[in-house]
């Protein structure tokens, strides 16, 4: 798999695919855990459907990251996918920023 990315110095913005679901799940992890930098931002604004296993994906590579002492923020200004962090409560376990800016500044 290969994904949209953009450089900011020292951290990288990884744009998810439309689906980051169950069929998508392993390879995103193996995309962002295979980047040379530890400090990634997944912007899911591109993103319209997120389920179980998506979110679950997204929270390991931010154990792994931080293992090897970088983080994952997220970035969204996608309703839907801000939603869905709230009600299960993803929003107080993984950062999520309204802009890539702003995830990308939060690292400094």
């Amino acid at each position: 798999m290969n994904l949209s990315t953009e450089i900011f110095g020292a951290v990288m913005v990884v744009h998810t695919p439309e689906e980051l679901g169950e069929d998508q799940a392993d390879n995103v992890r193996a995309f962002l855990e295979s980047r040379e930098r530890q400090k990634l931002i997944v912007d899911l604004d591109g993103t319209e459907t997120i389920d179980s296993v998506g979110l679950e994906t997204l929270l390991d590579v931010q154990d792994t990251l931080r293992e090897k002492g970088g983080d994952l923020r997220i970035a969204t200004t996608n309703y839907a996918n801000r939603k869905i962090l709230e009600v299960t409560r993803l929003d107080s376990m993984l950062e999520v920023f309204d802009s890539v800016i702003d995830a990308v500044k939060s690292f400094a």
